[in-house]
């Protein structure tokens, strides 16, 4: 198993832009399958899988080694700098024993502890594969030029160090780096952080197993039916607007949260009825019946806590049907802002009001994947959001743009 070790100042649970990113990262790197360490001055374990290294000399306000910094800062190198810098190479190599690969983070590009700079440098030159994660550069920012000083060790916040990939945050930064620090354009890799989609929905363990079986995350776009299995709900029409969608996008979604309706026996017969139909429309894996989807294939009612969490997960709420006494589904979705589509019906436009996009239940589904397509295309909110869950979900950027970065290093360390 490859071993990897994330280097920072600090490490959760120190309250940080970097240390966010740092916990992020390494439960990523441990679900792909990759052993991790964090080594950091301040911090502590948040996670059994994850050991947590404390060691004092990394952190940028290590007591020890204060008064070299001091001087540093006033563009004098202390007669010890050496010194120091030998002492704390000793303890990360022994602290990165077994470690393939290093990924540090600012110490490469920051002087809040150029002995912690100059002691890896030490340790690249001597074979250590590491990347560098840039989210903040010394040479960069005004708020430290009175800091910097010609000459070792500054220069090596304001030169590209051979052979070490860079990773900053944005193409914007990416430019700067080159244009201003003559960095090799091709040394450079832009990676964003992402977010936490399940923590920031806060998700349920059950929400969660659903997304992730039904494949959700990538689904574009989620359509959510908030009701029961009853023919007045209009369920085949729906299933005919997912064909009909599926021309026009690779992965649409439906979702139908409840169970057959309680009252009616021939409610069974209609699910069995929907099921040859998804069958016959190609739909098998783009229209869910969660009711399909209990643990061990068991039956599944969805609790009425989870609803909200669904709502967060779909794109848009679609309420087909062609009898409603109310329409109690398109006030929940526009409390928690989610974009409705529902039968043009007396109580649906009592209910929706001019806030509702509607179509003819009983119309031309083409008309209505259209005019869904469209309407998401034309609200910001819903654009956005689309781009987030395509391009920045911590998930995806570390399997499609992180770990191939490191795969790449570690080959050139091993040819």
């Amino acid at each position: 198993m490859t071993t990897l070790a994330l280097l920072h100042y600090a490490a959760p649970p120190v309250v940080g832009g970097v240390e966010t990113v740092l916990r992020h990262q390494a439960l990523e790197l441990v679900r792909l399958g990759y052993a991790v360490r964090i080594i950091a001055g301040r911090g502590a374990a948040f996670d059994p899988r994850i050991p947590f290294v404390r060691e004092p000399w990394v952190d940028s306000r290590a007591s020890e080694l204060a008064e070299v910094q001091r001087a540093l800062q006033q563009g004098r190198v202390p007669a010890d700098f050496d010194v120091w810098v030998a002492r704390l190479t000793q303890r990360l190599q022994q602290h990165f024993s077994g470690v393939d690969a290093v990924l540090a983070h600012n110490v490469l590009t920051l002087n809040k502890n150029l002995v912690l700079t100059a002691a890896l440098r030490r340790l690249v030159d001597a074979g250590l594969p590491l990347l560098a994660w840039a989210h903040d550069f010394a040479y960069l920012d005004p708020l430290y030029a009175e800091q910097l000083h010609p000459g070792y060790p500054w220069d090596l916040l304001r030169e590209a160090w051979p052979g070490v990939p860079y990773v900053v945050i944005s193409e914007h930064r990416r430019q700067l780096v080159i244009e201003r620090l003559g960095w090799p354009p091709e040394q450079v890799h832009v990676i964003p952080p992402g977010i936490a989609i399940k923590s920031l929905w806060r998700l349920s363990p059950e929400v969660q197993r659903l997304v992730d079986e039904l494949e959700l995350w990538d689904a574009d776009p989620v359509l959510l039916v908030p009701a029961r299995i009853t023919r007045r709900k209009n369920l085949g029409f729906a299933l005919h607007v997912l064909a009909a969608l599926r021309k026009r996008v690779p992965r649409p979604a439906l979702v139908i949260t409840g169970p057959p309706g309680p009252h009616n026996p021939a409610n069974q017969a209609y699910l069995q009825e929907l099921l040859q139909l998804r069958h016959a429309l190609g739909l098998v894996g783009y229209a869910h019946f969660l009711y399909q989807h209990g643990p061990g294939e068991q039956p599944f009612v969805v609790p009425e806590a989870m609803i909200a969490q669904l709502y967060l997960v779909a794109d848009a709420l679609f309420f087909p049907s062609v009898r409603e006494g109310f329409g109690l589904p398109v006030l929940e979705a526009g409390v928690l802002r989610v974009p409705v589509f529902a039968a043009d019906i007396p109580p649906l436009r009592e209910t929706g009001a001019d806030d509702v996009t509607y179509f003819d239940p009983q119309g031309d589904p083409d008309e209505v994947a259209e005019l869904i397509l469209r309407s998401l295309k034309q609200q910001p909110a819903a654009r956005l959001r689309r781009r987030v869950l395509q391009h920045y979900r911590w998930d995806r950027l570390m399997q499609e743009r992180v770990v191939p970065l490191i795969e790449q290093t570690l080959a050139r360390t091993r040819a």
